[in-house]
């Protein structure tokens, strides 16, 4: 019970603003849309897909992402960072360009198979 209540004060902390006080969101767990967008604007700036140039607008506690990428990875990303900075709902409407890295080609892989037979022509 101790060990619970040390990580929920240091948690607390954590969430303290620059007047020494939690805001009256963080007191509720409800962020306001200002405060997700920020949070996923610092997280965004920090991360390898800042470079992508992308684009969020928080409304509703829905976080709005747009632009476009060349990584098919940075997509995913982009959902679960605006979830962890406390948005409600991720609305993705980021482009994967068609030649983007982790993407499939057109046409299908060819695979060889060895086997302990020979070969016949």
């Amino acid at each position: 019970m101790k060990r619970a209540f040390a990580i929920l004060s240091l948690a607390a902390w954590s969430l303290v603003g620059s007047a020494g006080t939690l805001t009256q969101s963080h007191s509720q767990g409800k962020f306001s849309d200002a405060e997700i967008e920020a949070t996923i604007k610092a997280k965004l700036a920090k991360s390898k897909i800042g470079k992508d140039g992308l684009q969020v607008h928080v409304k509703n506690g829905i976080a709005t992402w747009t632009g476009a990428t060349s990584v098919m990875q940075h997509k995913g990303a982009a959902t679960r960072m605006a979830k962890t900075a406390g948005a409600t709902q991720v609305v993705n409407n980021i482009k994967v360009s068609g030649d983007a890295i982790g993407a499939p080609r057109g046409e299908p892989r060819k695979v060889m198979v060895k086997t302990d037979e020979p070969k016949t022509n």
